[in-house]
C-alpha cells in the first residue's frame, strides 16, 4: 500500500542531528510457503497418503512428495507413517512447504455440459467430439478442467474413466471420493455394461462378433501414442453386433468387455473395417472423401451405460443420443 507523502516541517535542529530518512519500501516477496495442518474430511476416508498428497498439492513432482514422506516431514496426528497409510475421518495430516514448479499459466474457460444423470455423488454428461476429457499431451485443458472452473463451489470432481477426444456420448464425473472408489471398483468387477454407435468402412458379415485381439501401446518417432495388436499385449474383448448395412458402409454396436486404450478402434482396424473419421487408423482416402462432402469427426459415440450407482445400488440405465451430424450423415446414406 502506497503512503502519501507529508510535507515535513523545517527543523531548527542541526543538519547533523536530524534522523535519517526512511528508506523507501521495496517490492514485497511472494509469501513464504509454510507448513499447513490439513484435517481429514468424508470425501477423503480410507485413501492413501500418498494420493491424499498428490490431489491437495497439485503440481508437485510425486518424487517430491515421496522424499517428504520418507524424510518425516509430513506426519499424520504428529506421527511418521509410510506412504501408503490410509487416512480417516478427523485426521490432522502436517503438510511441510512444497513449491511448485513454475508453470505456464493457461487460461481455462468455464465450461458446462448436457447433464444426462446428476446428483450428490455423480454426474453423467454427454461429451461432444472434439473436446479433450482432461489437458495435457498438447492440450492446455478439457472437460474436467472447464467444469472445476464453473463449479468452484465443488470440493471434489474427478473423472472416472476417459473417452478420446474425437469420441463423443457418455462420459461420468465423480462429485464423491467414495462414489469414485466405488465406480472403479465396479468398472474393474465388470459390473458396467457400455455400448457405442459406430459406422465404420466396409460391409459387416456377422450378425454378431466376438474381437479378442491383444493390445499393446507404442510410440511412433514422432512422440505420437498409439496402439497396436500384439500377441503379449493385454488381453482384449469386444463384441460387435451390425445394426444397419449401408452398401460400404455398416453400422455397429460396439460392447466393451474390456477397457483398453483405442480398443474398438484398433479392434475393427485390425478386423479389415476402420472407422471412418479415424485419423489414426482409418482408411485416409474415405477419410478425405467424406470430409470433401461435410462430414469431419470420427464416428464413434458412447451410446448407452448400464450399471449400478455406487452409493445407492440403484440400477442406472444411461442414454446419450446420437449426434445430430451423425444422424444427419445416416440419413444421408439411406436415402436412394
Amino acid at each position: 500500500m502506497s503512503v502519501p507523502l507529508l510535507r515535513k516541517a523545517k527543523s531548527s535542529a542541526p543538519t547533523s542531528a536530524r534522523k535519517p530518512a526512511p528508506a523507501r519500501p521495496t517490492p514485497s516477496a511472494p509469501a513464504p510457503l509454510v507448513v499447513r495442518q490439513v484435517e481429514v474430511d468424508d470425501d477423503h476416508d480410507g485413501q492413501r497418503l500418498d494420493n491424499f498428497l498428490m490431489r491437495l498439492c497439485k503440481g508437485v513432482p510425486k518424487s517430491h512428495i515421496y522424499k517428504a514422506i520418507r524424510g518425516g516431514e509430513v506426519r499424520v496426528n504428529k506421527g511418521r507413517v509410510g506412504v501408503d497409510h490410509r487416512l480417516a475421518v478427523g485426521d490432522i495430516v502436517r503438510v511441510p512447504p512444497l513449491r511448485l514448479p513454475e508453470q505456464k499459466v493457461h487460461f481455462v474457460p468455464p465450461g458446462e455440459f448436457p447433464v444426462v444423470f446428476e446428483d450428490e455423488a455423480m454426474l453423467v454428461i454427454d461429451k461432444p467430439a472434439g473436446v479433450a476429457v482432461h489437458g495435457g499431451s498438447g492440450v492446455d485443458f478439457g472437460v474436467i478442467e472447464q467444469l472445476r472452473k464453473s463449479r468452484p463451489q465443488a470440493k471434489f470432481l474427478e473423472l472416472v474413466h476417459r473417452l478420446d477426444r474425437d469420441t463423443s456420448g457418455l462420459l461420468m464425473i465423480g462429485k464423491k471420493r467414495s462414489a469414485l472408489v466405488g465406480l472403479h471398483q465396479s468398472l474393474r468387477d465388470g459390473g458396467w455394461s457400455k455400448h457405442y454407435l459406430t459406422v465404420v468402412s466396409g460391409d459387416w458379415v456377422n450378425d454378431r462378433q466376438h474381437v479378442r485381439l491383444p493390445l499393446t501401446k507404442w510410440t511412433t518417432k514422432s512422440g505420437e501414442r498409439r496402439v497396436r495388436v500384439d500377441p503379449d499385449g493385454q488381453v482384449a474383448h469386444t463384441i460387435f453386433s451390425l445394426k444397419q448395412r449401408y452398401g460400404a458402409f455398416s453400422l455397429l454396436d460396439a460392447e466393451l468387455k474390456t477397457g483398453r486404450t483405442h480398443q474398438i478402434r484398433v479392434h475393427l482396424a485390425s478386423s479389415g473395417f476402420p472407422i471412418i473419421g479415424d485419423d489414426k487408423y482409418g482408411d485416409d482416402d474415405v477419410n478425405a472423401r467424406l470430409a470433401s462432402s461435410g462430414f469431419k469427426r470420427m464416428f464413434l459415440h458412447a451410446h448407452t451405460l448400464s450399471l449400478l450407482h455406487p452409493l445407492t445400488g440403484e440400477r442406472l440405465e444411461l442414454q446419450a443420443p446420437l449426434p445430430p451430424d451423425c444422424v444427419a450423415f445416416l440419413e444421408e446414406l439411406a436415402t436412394p
